[in-house]
């Protein structure tokens, strides 16, 4: 004789779920968003100030570069929930795709925002770099 205890009926499970990814997918929206307005106001702030035009662009890239990587994580977050109670081969199929799509975006930001980190700290930024004279 087996004995099933069902301690939440699929369909709750699911609702529950259902409220977690909105949640999750919210608070990723929303750190890309503050993000982004955050990015805005120091573009912003620097043209008005006409100063370190070059260096202040790429600092407020890679803040800016950082909130997408951690929303995009968030995101990545709620897909990952939205398939954890019985998922098709569909959903399998489509959480698969859109985490590579998701992590290979996470992947070439860390390693721009690495990249121009390690530039900024020694001093180096190639867009900075002086124009090349063309023979005449």
């Amino acid at each position: 004789m087996i004995v099933s205890v069902e301690l939440l009926p699929e369909s709750a499970l699911r609702e529950a779920i259902g409220f977690l990814v909105r949640l999750v997918e919210s608070a990723g929206a929303l750190i890309i968003f503050i993000g982004a307005v955050w990015a805005f106001a120091q573009f912003v702030k620097a043209g008005l100030r006409g100063r370190g035009r070059v260096a202040g662009f790429n600092r407020i890239r890679l803040s800016l570069g950082r909130f997408l990587v951690l929303g995009l994580e968030f995101q990545l977050a709620g897909d990952v929930l939205r398939t954890a109670v019985a998922p098709s081969f569909t959903e399998i199929g489509q959480l698969a795709a859109i985490a590579a799509i998701r992590t290979a975006l996470n992947y070439f930001l860390g390693r721009e925002i690495a990249q121009e980190s390690a530039e900024i700290a020694r001093g180096t930024d190639p867009l900075e770099q002086p124009a090349r004279r063309t023979p005449r």
